[in-house]
């Protein structure tokens, strides 16, 4: 995180959009590091969460 906040935050403040996968962590470093951008759970993380729970049920 120290890494990130080299950065300006002026620059780091361009990033509009921060894909993550589902590790509370990467969104708290993404939060600290690059506060207006959004974020967003990549797809595969989701559909593996979805498939993996679906499979529970067959």
């Amino acid at each position: 995180m120290d890494v990130l906040k080299i950065i300006p935050l002026k620059e780091r403040d361009k990033v509009k959009e921060i894909t993550l996968d589902m590790a509370g962590s990467m969104g708290q470093i993404a939060k600290q590091c690059f506060p207006k951008a959004t974020r967003v759970i990549d797809r595969f993380h989701v559909q593996k969460l979805v498939l993996d729970a679906l499979q529970g049920y067959a």
